[in-house]
This record gives structure tokens, C-alpha cells and sequence, in this order.
């Protein structure tokens, strides 16, 4: 659909009686964002968790009266993990213009496609759920990133197999877009680093499971690990295969993955698969921050469980309102751009982001885990 089209169909929208919206997504009693992430399909884990911890975030604000007074409210519409749905959503969101920012979007192929159409209209762009290169350029004034690089996490990946286990046959399944491509490269230069290079790929196409081929492939080389970019129902599908033909290399996965979607499809076949991790441990009460989200996640929903990608929504959401509560009472986008890119320390009880002129991301920290029998997660040491 294009952008003019996009344009009339909000006149009409804006022109109904009885529609009433704020300019920018702010009045006197509110301030929206707006989510475009997946919320149907093979990636839904990963964008219902995004909007359950940015809702958990919001309504632990709401409920002590707000930013200056005014409710924070979170809308969110399903672009089903395609760039093309992603577009059209977010030239909506601008063209519209009721919501103050964009926030919590997920995928590398999506952010690619609708970052510079936000970035061009003034847009906020808050805690993308991917760890792509683009996003932290320093020239992107509108973005902030919560999370470490793919490439921060590609490189904790070959420390561990490479130099603490001595593994000396890698090889990597990736999705078959912007987002593998970017994990391929982090790996190829994490082990060109050490004089190596991959001894297998496979991939597989965005949106489906059709991974057999691919595994196929790298089965032939006998690789030591098989380092996985990927959603979690086709790596899912990749390992299950896998125990079923005995063939059994160490599966190590990035977090963009989705670990308690990816443990759930797994179930038995899980045991030992490894989850490179951006935020801290979600069932770790001791650390005060996380003691917080579990209660905000508790009150939203009483029956939700604590996991990593609903604390790194919950921590999105934290970050959005600490920059609301710089840009002061008179708030406005331009205002709110501003104390994004005055940000610096933010310390939010054992979660440290630290931002400055030329840097977007918050977050430094990778750390590995491990899935246990159980079904749960442990770290690697």
C-alpha cells in the first residue's frame, strides 16, 4: 500500500465523529506507544512476550499515578514477522500520528525494512527485540537499544566452543534473510579471528519450519557444535530432527530465539542446548530490578511466568518511562527525542544501561546458558 494511500485512509480515520485522538499520542490524561511486532505465527512468542513486559512495565507506572499524570498505554498490532506487513503498520502509526513513539519491535528483517521510514518521519524507535549492527549506528538519534549487538553475541559463542572447549569443527544453521546473514558474519569473523572458518551452512527460509535439507548439509561435515540463528519453531524442528537421526553436536542458539518458547517446542530433546542471554536471569529475585519486574509481571498477570524476553520487554519499558520522566512535564516528540539522546547512566537496580553521544545501546553483558532436563535454565559456567 503506498504512503499516500496510507495518508487517506487516516484523513478518514481522524474525520470520523466520535474518533477522537491527541496529537503525538499525548494529551493531559495519556501517552500511547505503539508496537508493531509478530504476534501470530512461528516468531509470536517472541512479540507477546515484548508486549507483556512493556506492559507490566507501563502498568507498574500507571498504577502510581503515571509520568506527570498521565497513563502510559501501550497499542499493538501484528505484522506476523514480514517486512512488508511491518511497513504498512508503521506508515500508519506516523501517518496517524497518536502515538508519541514506536516500541518493541522484533526482528532484524522488520527493523530493517521500517527504521528508516521512523527515523525520517522523527519517529522514536525504542528497544527492538534484535541485536542487528544498522540500529546502533551513532547517527541514529531516534533509536535506543537495550540489548548487546549479535555480533557481542556471536563472538561469547566461539570463546566458549573454540577456546575453552576446543572444539575445532563448527558449523551454523541461519535463517535465510537479513537477520541470518547478520549472525553468519558474526560468526565467520569470530572464527577468522582465530584462523578458522566454518566447516557447514544451512539455511532455511523466514516463516517456516523446511530445515530438513539444511540439516541434511551440515550432518555431512560432523561438526563439533552447530551454531543456530534462528526463530524457535524451525530451530526447534532442526534439533528434534537431529536427536532422531543420532546426530548429537552441541546446539548453541542466539537469544533472539526465544529460550521459553524454544524449551517448550523442544521438551525432551532440549537437554543441553545452549542460549547466548542479553538480560539477567528472570527467576533471580536478588537482583532488585528483577524483583520488580516479577512483581509488575504478577500484577498484570497472575498467571504469567518470568522469561527472558518478557523481562527484556519489562526493561524496554523502563527505559521508555525514564526518558519520559527527563523530557519533564511538557511533553512533546521533539522533547522526548531530545532526552533520549541525553540519556546516559541509567541504573535500574542491577540492570546498568549506559548511553552517550554516538551510543544507542544500553547493554554490554552476554552471558550462555544451558537447557536442563527439566526444561529449565541453567548457566554455563
Amino acid at each position: 500500500m503506498s504512503f499516500r494511500k496510507l495518508s487517506a485512509m487516516a484523513a478518514i480515520v481522524l474525520a470520523t465523529p466520535g474518533f477522537v485522538q491527541a496529537a503525538q499520542g499525548i494529551d493531559g490524561q495519556q501517552v500511547r506507544f505503539a508496537q508493531v511486532a509478530a504476534l501470530e505465527g512461528p516468531a509470536a512468542a517472541l512479540g507477546q512476550g515484548m508486549r507483556l513486559g512493556l506492559q507490566a512495565a507501563f502498568a507498574e507506572a500507571n498504577s502510581t499515578g503515571g509520568v506527570f499524570g498521565r497513563e502510559i498505554v501501550l497499542e499493538s498490532v501484528d505484522d506476523g514477522y514480514e517486512p512488508d506487513r511491518s511497513i504498512e503498520h508503521v506508515k500508519t502509526v506516523i501517518v496517524q500520528d497518536s502515538h508519541i513513539g514506536l516500541i518493541g519491535a522484533v526482528g532484524t528483517p522488520t527493523a530493517s525494512a521500517t527504521q528508516p521510514i521512523a527515523t525520517e518521519a522523527r519517529m522514536p524507535f525504542i528497544g527492538p527485540f534484535t541485536g542487528a549492527g544498522f540500529l546502533r549506528d551513532s547517527a541514529l538519534n531516534n533509536v535506543l537499544n537495550v540489548r548487546a549487538s549479535y555480533f557481542a553475541e556471536t563472538e561469547a559463542w566461539i570463546d566458549y566452543l573454540v577456546d575453552q572447549q576446543g572444539m575445532t569443527s563448527i558449523a551454523i544453521l541461519y535463517q535465510d534473510d537479513g537477520f541470518g546473514r547478520v549472525g553468519l558474519a558474526g560468526v565467520t569473523a569470530a572464527l577468522e579471528k582465530r584462523g578458522m572458518t566454518l566447516s557447514a551452512e544451512g539455511t532455511y527460509t523466514r516463516n517456516t519450519v523446511a530445515v530438513k535439507t539444511a540439516l541434511l548439509e551440515i550432518r555431512k561435515a560432523k561438526p563439533d557444535a552447530v551454531v543456530m540463528v534462528g526463530a524457535y519453531k524451525p530451530v526447534a524442528e532442526f534439533i528434534k530432527l537431529s536427536r532422531k537421526l543420532k546426530f548429537d553436536p552441541t546446539f548453541v542458539n542466539i537469544s533472539f530465539v526465544g529460550s521459553k518458547a524454544l524449551a517448550g517446542e523442544l521438551g525432551e530433546a532440549g537437554e543441553g542446548v545452549i542460549v547466548s542471554q542479553v538480560v539477567p536471569f528472570p527467576w533471580d529475585a536478588s537482583v532488585p530490578v528483577v524483583a520488580q519486574y516479577q512483581a509488575a509481571l504478577a500484577a498484570v498477570d497472575a498467571s504469567a511466568e518470568p522469561g527472558f524476553v518478557s523481562l527484556e520487554g519489562y526493561l524496554t519499558g523502563r527505559l521508555a518511562i525514564k526518558a519520559m520522566q527527563e523530557a519533564g512535564q511538557d511533553l512533546t516528540r521533539e522533547s522526548y527525542l531530545e532526552a533520549m539522546a541525553n540519556l546516559q547512566t541509567v541504573d535500574f537496580g542491577g540492570v546498568t544501561m549506559q548511553f552517550g553521544p554516538g551510543d544507542n545501546q544500553g547493554m554490554d553483558t552476554v552471558f550462555l546458558t544451558r537447557i536442563t532436563k527439566d526444561g529449565t535454565f541453567e548457566p554455563v559456567e
